[in-house]
C-alpha cells in the first residue's frame, strides 16, 4: 500500500518540481514522460529477471532503489541544488523499478499466501491500488503546496516503511528459481525464455481474452479521461478532481464486491444455471465489456461533470472485478517459473493503450468536439461488445459440429479401431495354477452322477 502510494504520488510530484524549476510545460511533459517509459521498456526484461530471483529479494532491492532516489531529489531540493537532469534521472529510476516491484509482488502473493486466502489477499491488494489511484494525487498537490520538499520527505518514509515491512515477512517467498538449462545442454537465451512466457500466455485462452479485454477498456477510459479534461475548461479544479477521482472510488467497490460476487456464481442453486455461458471467470469478462458499454452511454445523454465521474464510476468498478479475475488465474494457473514473464507482456499490452490513449483523445477531440467524441466511444464499445456477444456462441457451435441424427434401428457393428486397443491378458501365477489343480483333484475324486439310461456298476450287482 505504501509502496502504492508513493508511486501515485510521485507522479504529480515530479512534474510540479519541473515546472517550477524551468516554467517550461515541455519539461512537465518530459517530467511526466520519464516517469511512464519504463512501463513500455522494461516490463518484459523484468519478468524474466523476477522469474530468475526470490521475490523477497527483488522487492528488497528495488524499494532500496526506490528509497535512495527520492532522497537524492529532497536533499538536492532542500540544500537549493536540484537541477532538471538529476530529476528526470530520478523519475526515470522511479518508474524502472516500480515496473520491477509490481511484477515482484505478484510472485510473492502466490508463494506466500495459501490457496484459500488468495481471493481475499487479492481483493486487499486491489483495494490499495485503487485507495491510491483515489487518494495519492490530491494529497501530492496539496504537499508540494505546503513546501517543495515535503512530498518527497513523505515518500521517503513510505519507501522506508515499504523495506522494512518487506524484509520483515515470514517466509519471504523463497519459493522457486527458473531453471536455465535447454534441452542441449546450454544455457537458454533471452529471446527463448520471453518465447516460453509468451507461449505460456497463449496456451490459457482466458488470459488471451482477457488481455484483449483490458487492452480495449484501457484505451477507452482514458480516452474518456482525456476528451473530459478537454472540455472541463469552464469547470472548476476542484470539480475536475472529484470526477478523475470517481474511476477510483469504483475500484474500491468492484474490490470489496469481488469475494462475495465470486461466491455467488458458484453457489449450487445459480452455478447450474450460468454453465451454459461458461466458468464464472468468464461470465465476468462479458458483464465487464456490457457495463463498460453502458457506462460510455452515461456521457452520450448529458455532458455535466456529474455524467462523467458516474460513468468512470462504473468503468472502476468493473474493471476491478475483472482485474481480480486474471489475477487470481494467473496466480491459479500459469506454470510455474514463469508468471512474472505472462504478467509482464499481458500488463505491456494494457499499458501500451495508455500510452496511445492521450494522443488517440486530443486528435479525436480536435477533430470531431467533445460531444461527438463520446458519441464515437460508445459507438465503438458497444460494437466491440455486440460483435463478441454473437461471435463466443458461433464459435462454440462450430466448435461442437452438427448434431447427430436420429440413432438407427438395429444392430451397429463396430470397427476394429472403435474398440479401442486391445485388453492385455491377465498374467496367469503360480499360485493361480496350485488352486486350479487342486480344485480339479476333487472334481475327479467326486462320485460320478447317474446318467438317465445308464446305471453304474453297483447298480448293476457288479
Amino acid at each position: 500500500m505504501s509502496s502504492a502510494v508513493g508511486f501515485r504520488t510521485l507522479g504529480v510530484t515530479y512534474p510540479l518540481l519541473a515546472l517550477s524549476l524551468t516554467k517550461s510545460p515541455v519539461h512537465v511533459g518530459w517530467a511526466g514522460f520519464a516517469l511512464t517509459l519504463p512501463t513500455l521498456l522494461f516490463y518484459v526484461p523484468a519478468g524474466l529477471l523476477v522469474d530468475r530471483m526470490t521475490a523477497r529479494a527483488v522487492m528488497a532491492a528495488t524499494e532500496a532503489a526506490r528509497l535512495l532516489a527520492v532522497a537524492s531529489v529532497f536533499l538536492a531540493v532542500l540544500f537549493g541544488g536540484v537541477t532538471l537532469p538529476h530529476l528526470l534521472a530520478a523519475a526515470f529510476v522511479e518508474g524502472t523499478f516500480w515496473v520491477v516491484y509490481s511484477l515482484a509482488e505478484t510472485a510473492l502473493i502466490r508463494s506466500a499466501v495459501p490457496r484459500a486466502s488468495l481471493v481475499g489477499m487479492l481483493a486487499t491488494s486491489e483495494t490499495s491500488s485503487h485507495v491510491a489511484v483515489m487518494a495519492a494525487r490530491p494529497v501530492g498537490g496539496f504537499l508540494f503546496g505546503l513546501g517543495h520538499c515535503v512530498p518527497f520527505v513523505m515518500n521517503t518514509l513510505l519507501f522506508l516503511a515499504s523495506l522494512t515491512a518487506v524484509l520483515t515477512l515470514p517466509g519471504g517467498g523463497e519459493r522457486h528459481v527458473l531453471r536455465t538449462a535447454a534441452p542441449g545442454g546450454g544455457k537458454t537465451s533471452f529471446l527463448q525464455e520471453m518465447t516460453a512466457g509468451v507461449g505460456e500466455l497463449r496456451s490459457h485462452r482466458f488470459l488471451r481474452n482477457a488481455m484483449a479485454l483490458t487492452t480495449v477498456t484501457n484505451l477507452m477510459i482514458n480516452m474518456l479521461i482525456i476528451v473530459f479534461v478537454a472540455g472541463s475548461v469552464t469547470h472548476s479544479p476542484l470539480e475536475v478532481g472529484l470526477v478523475l477521482a470517481a474511476s477510483g472510488l469504483g475500484g474500491v467497490l468492484g474490490s470489496a464486491l469481488a469475494p462475495p460476487l465470486r461466491r455467488l456464481l458458484r453457489h449450487p442453486l445459480l452455478e447450474p444455471r450460468l454453465a451454459p455461458l461458461g466458468p464464472p471467470r468468464e461470465i465476468l469478462l462479458f458483464a465487464h465489456m456490457w457495463i463498460w458499454a453502458f457506462a460510455l452511454l452515461i456521457p452520450v445523454v448529458g455532458e455535466s461533470p456529474v455524467f462523467f465521474g458516474a460513468a468512470l464510476f462504473l468503468m472502476g468498478c468493473a474493471g476491478a472485478l475483472s482485474n481480480m479475475s486474471v489475477r487470481a488465474f494467473e496466480i491459479d494457473r500459469v506454470a510455474e517459473g514463469k508468471l512474472a514473464r505472462v504478467v509482464s507482456v499481458h500488463r505491456l499490452t494494457t499499458h501500451g493503450a495508455v500510452c496511445l490513449a492521450a494522443p488517440l483523445g486530443g486528435f479525436l477531440v480536435s477533430a470531431v468536439g467533445v460531444p461527438a467524441a463520446t458519441r464515437s466511444l460508445f459507438l465503438v464499445m458497444s460494437g466491440i461488445t455486440l460483435s463478441v456477444a454473437v461471435a463466443v456462441p458461433l464459435r462454440r457451435v462450430l466448435r461442437s459440429g452438427t448434431p447427430a441424427g436420429p440413432p438407427v434401428s438395429g444392430r451397429i457393428r463396430r470397427r476394429p479401431e472403435d474398440l479401442g486397443p486391445p485388453v492385455p491378458e491377465p498374467v496367469c501365477r503360480r499360485s493361480d495354477l496350485f488352486r486350479q489343480a487342486v480344485r480339479l483333484c476333487g472334481q475327479v475324486r467326486r462320485k460320478p452322477r447317474s446318467h438317465r439310461g445308464l446305471r453304474t456298476p453297483s447298480q448293476t450287482g457288479r
